[in-house]
């Protein structure tokens, strides 16, 4: 298993009520939450490593950076791509895009860091 650039993923999301800001309590307006979208990014950033990563490691957060650039409607497709631009050391980089039937909703990037699973947790306390 080995992680190259070029690892890409898409996923797609059916906006429903439980996607809202209102639900997300980021706004008090009835169209896809930017925490919700953030998710969904992150997400698709995780699906392309699917497979890629070593026994025992995994990934976690370390930034996001994104622009929600317009509302999306309860009941409308939101379709978000990752694609693993960057490798540097353990940070991987991935540009993120997210489209409807409108254009685009937002841009921005993840960066996820490679982690040994049992001494980050140990780390954590938990």
């Amino acid at each position: 298993m080995t992680i190259e650039t070029g690892l890409t993923a898409a996923l797609t999301l059916c906006v429903s009520e439980a996607d809202t800001a209102l639900a997300w309590r980021s706004g008090d307006v009835p169209v896809l939450g930017t925490p919700r979208l953030i998710a969904l990014c992150e997400e698709a950033a995780i699906t392309a490593l699917a497979g890629h990563l070593v026994e025992g490691t995994t990934t976690v957060g370390l930034s996001v950076r994104l622009d929600h650039l317009h509302p999306v409607a309860i009941g409308s497709t939101v379709k978000a791509e990752a694609s693993l631009d960057r490798i540097e050391g353990r940070r991987l980089v991935f540009p993120v895009t997210a489209h409807d039937d409108r254009g685009i909703v937002a841009a921005g990037k993840v960066t996820r860091v490679v982690i040994d699973r049992e001494a980050f947790l140990a780390k954590s306390g938990a």
